[in-house]
């Protein structure tokens, strides 16, 4: 074959793939069409866009018995007043799309750069930066969609977005998403949410207020700036960088809107509304965790069903109790203003009542401000995590007998720093005292010493392992052992819950389960899910001592009543931290694990009171309430445990010789030591 021949063959062979490869093209763009123009006429119109927009379906909050508690909004669909886009400040409509979608007016619905974007930041782990969704996708899943995440509903999503692009002019798109957005506090659209946080029409917002209002609507829950001031300021930072990022503002301008309310607090900036619903602090935490879920539009308008954990009658009996308790801190002049109360079924986590503050509208204690959640010191309810960790040393581990020296001790603190002395509650030292005695007293100088052998590290991993989330820092001294870590009152609740539980960690939650307006189910969180978090001997040793009302009496004497249940074995330990700061009582039956907080929101010290004297008051008498119809359950020693008699004066088991003798509990494999091991230790002078 000549090579005239070959080059016209070749020639003929590109034509014909040219032609197969165009041909592939428009089959296949006629395909894309049809099926385009096809899915298209399956779906809503788009022309409903206004009407479906102000359609809302209200999500209801129900306690476990099945009562209403909360509306996610009310029946005439909020506060809302529609407000041309002319009437809008600049200043709001370019800090939402900035946030929400820089390239709105130049993409047809769907932002493949957005899209491009959101992976990019996705992988880079950023998450305060604009998603993948468009202004006009979102639209359409607040207006059109259900939350369902699957290929589907994104294709449909889709083609609507185009649709609607195609149909309505930019301005009106903006328009009806700036007046439908939920913003809040029962605020639907931003005029509604100019005049509830500001007291001023929407096209009256200034830099700094319209950067605020922008963030919330990713997370209105945890960017309330009522509740969470701190996170919305936070969330204004990342507006105003993405305003400056984006052309919208220079950065001169963001940092004077920035700078607007630098050191000040909610109350200096904002209108306050009322709550005007029963319990607030446990309904906010429920709609927190529902937006982080399913979206904040989705729980706003999508009509969910949520079943909560909420018990009435114990809600009741614990807001009683903290009322009254406060009442009573208050007449005897103690500077004790706030209180929270937990209380937990230890064999499910499920939160049976929760007491945030003691008025959730009182401004005066910022009532608003969750103390069931936010972490404080604990003081000596840390102290059974201590003692915990010794009865947990693969060797030279202790037990609820071993002895140790109550005596002034210096304990090194670090180069340079002078050694750590810590004194007992009592000012005395108690010489030779067992575990057992030390724990129940809540002696300070033991506790310290338990640390010491056990080492920081190994208890902040138990700490950990019984779901305590807050102790990250890497420079904690031997005075955690007292308690001078941060954890919030429902942290320690169900630690002291894994106790009752033998061991069992049950993650503590509100919401049992949420369907959808039709009855299909979404979430079920009945089903217990226990993590063995601590080995069932040791629970039942920890649980033996802090119920054991003889051992406490030295310390306590008659205040040990505050710690008792009339008609039923309890255990119980109260803390108290520095300078009179917070008071607390944790303490638990095989039924109910409860916790209270008493102090003030803002830190300042109460006047010379201990937890036994403000939160024991409180927490016996929401027991006692909680335990009135329940039959009486004893701490039963599991297998693994067993009783011996032992001299108390050493620890080891008892001999004939030995005059004071007890009984005491032991992990099985963890026995005394015997006689002739021990020196018994000596008594300190003076």
């Amino acid at each position: 074959m000549s090579s005239t021949q070959r080059t016209s063959n070749l020639k003929r062979t590109s034509l014909l793939i040219i032609l197969a490869i165009t041909a592939t093209i428009l089959l296949g763009a006629g395909l894309m069409l049809v099926g385009y123009a096809g899915i298209a006429a399956t779906l809503p119109s788009p022309d409903e866009l206004q009407d479906r927009a102000n359609t809302f379906k209200t999500t209801a909050i129900y306690d476990r018995e099945g009562n209403l508690i909360y509306e996610v909004f009310p029946p005439d669909a909020g506060r809302r007043t529609i407000a041309p886009l002319a009437d809008i400040s600049p200043n709001m409509i370019n800090a939402t799309l900035a946030v929400e979608d820089p390239n709105f007016y130049q993409h047809p619905g769907v932002d493949p750069v957005g899209v491009a974007r959101a992976l990019y930041y996705v992988f880079r782990r950023e998450a305060t930066r604009p998603g993948g969704s468009s202004l006009v996708q979102q639209l359409v899943k607040l207006t059109y969609l259900s939350s369902e995440k699957t290929l589907t509903r994104k294709i449909n999503e889709a083609i609507l977005s185009l649709e609607i692009n195609r149909r309505y002019t930019k301005d009106d798109i903006l328009e009806i998403y700036l007046n439908h957005i939920f913003y809040g506090n029962l605020a639907y659209g931003v005029e509604a949410a100019a005049q509830t946080y500001f007291g001023k029409h929407a096209r009256d917002l200034t830099l700094a207020e319209a950067s605020l209002l922008a963030g919330i609507p990713q997370y209105p829950g945890q960017y309330d700036p009522y509740t969470h001031w701190q996170a919305t300021r936070n969330r204004q930072a990342d507006v105003l960088r993405l305003m400056v990022e984006h052309g919208f503002i220079t950065p001169v301008e963001a940092t004077r809107a920035w700078l607007a309310y630098d050191g000040k607090t909610p109350d200096q900036v904002l209108h306050r509304p009322l709550a005007d619903f029963r319990y607030p602090h446990f309904v906010l935490m429920v709609r927190e965790e529902l937006e982080a879920t399913y979206g904040p539009q989705v729980v706003a308008k999508g009509g969910l069903r949520v079943y909560t954990t909420l018990d009435p009658a114990l809600q009741r009996a614990a807001e009683e109790a903290v009322r009254r308790g406060v009442d009573a801190l208050a007449q005897r002049n103690a500077n004790a203003r706030n209180a929270a109360l937990v209380a937990i079924d230890p064999q499910t986590g499920e939160v049976l009542a929760l007491v945030g503050s003691a008025d959730f509208n009182d401004k005066s204690i910022d009532g608003q401000v969750n103390m069931a959640v936010t972490p404080r010191q604990v003081g000596s309810t840390m102290k059974p995590l201590d003692y915990l960790a010794t009865f947990e040393m693969p060797e030279d581990y202790w037990t609820p007998a071993t002895i140790v020296m109550d005596e002034r001790t210096e304990f090194p603190d670090g180069p340079g720093r002078p050694p750590y002395v810590p004194r007992n509650y009592d000012g005395k030292f108690h010489g030779p005292v067992s575990v057992r005695s030390a724990l129940a007293n809540s002696y300070n100088i033991p506790a310290v010493k338990a640390l010491q052998h056990a080492g920081v590290p190994a208890l902040k991993d138990l700490a950990q392992r019984l779901g305590v989330s807050t102790l990250t820092r890497e420079d904690y001294g031997l005075a955690l052992a007292l308690g001078s870590g941060e954890i919030s009152l429902l942290e320690m609740v169900n630690v002291y819950a894994a106790f009752a539980n033998g061991g069992l960690r049950q993650e503590p939650h509100l919401i049992t389960r949420v369907e959808t307006q039709e009855g299909d189910l979404l979430a079920d969180n009945t089903r217990p899910n226990p993590v063995r978090a601590i080995t069932p001997e040791h629970a039942f040793l920890i649980t033996s001592i802090l119920s054991d009302y003889q051992a406490r009496k030295p310390a306590f004497g008659r205040a040990s009543r505050w710690l008792e249940l009339p008609d039923r074995p309890v255990a119980a330990k109260t803390g108290t931290t520095n300078d009179w700061r917070d008071g607390w009582t944790i303490g638990y039956t095989p039924q109910i694990a409860a916790g209270v907080w008493v102090g003030n929101t803002d830190n300042a010290p109460m006047n010379g009171l201990s937890g036994v004297s403000t939160a024991a008051p409180i927490w016996k008498t929401f027991m006692t309430a909680a335990h009135e119809n329940l039959p009486i359950a004893n701490f039963t020693p599991p297998p693994g445990v067993v009783q011996l008699t032992i001299c108390s004066d050493t620890g080891a088991l008892a001999t004939a010789e030995c005059e004071n003798r007890r009984q005491e509990y032991f992990k099985a494999d963890q026995l005394p030591p015997a006689p002739e091991s021990v020196t018994p230790a000596p008594t300190p002078a003076g």
